[in-house]
């Protein structure tokens, strides 16, 4: 196995690795709890959004010439309304918050440290670009459902360990077509938000 290598893009460099970073989105994201169910063309559609922005932030890992994994970040003001509407509504200071968006990883390559990796690479783009926030979110599914694996454990920990609080108050709604679906559904996801440095207010 190569070194692993990690790389924050802040151009459209990576637009080189479009096909087989979708097709890894898609893999990670078909598991539990997203169970993402979209064609490779859609996927490469929505990911070139990234590359319309002039502040977006790609990070992506590498196994010799392998892309095992990525991560993405952009301005909030640049997102979809059903995601930034929370922070609208908010004390944030939208301008000033970096949206972390994906973050996927082979299962083979976790708990390297490459995840954590990608937290720090995304918050350093956060503070090249003078932002004070960074926010995701994740979805919400029940303790119950039918596709949840044995044994499976939340990233909670995970996401706490580097800073982030989930803020139960702040939602979002998207929809796309589960694995085993027919149609497509609405679903409901929660934010984590972490502050860079202090906010004025």
């Amino acid at each position: 196995m190569a070194k692993i290598e990690i790389k924050r893009f802040t151009d459209n460099e990576w637009m080189q690795y479009l096909d087989d970073l979708a097709a890894l989105e898609i893999e990670v994201f078909r598991s539990y709890p997203y169970l993402y169910d979209v064609s490779l063309e859609y996927e490469k559609e929505y990911l070139k959004t990234y590359a319309a922005s002039d502040d977006s932030g790609m990070v992506l890992a590498f196994d010799g010439s392998k892309v095992i994994g990525a991560s993405t970040c952009i301005p909030m003001v640049e997102v979809e309304d059903e995601v930034k509407q929370p922070f609208e509504d908010s004390d944030y200071p939208i301008k000033k918050v970096l949206y972390l968006g994906e973050s996927v990883l082979l299962k083979k390559y976790r708990k390297r440290g490459i995840g954590i990796a990608f937290y720090e690479e995304r918050e350093q783009h956060a503070q090249d670009l003078n932002m004070e926030v960074t926010a995701f979110c994740c979805i919400v599914r029940p303790d119950n459902h039918p596709l949840r694996p044995e044994g499976y454990r939340s990233l909670d920990k995970f996401w706490k360990n580097r800073g982030y609080q989930v803020q139960p108050d702040m939602k979002a709604t998207m929809i796309w077509k589960d694995v085993q679906q027919q149609e497509e559904t609405k679903k409901k996801l929660v934010f984590w938000v972490k502050e860079l440095s202090p906010i004025e207010g």
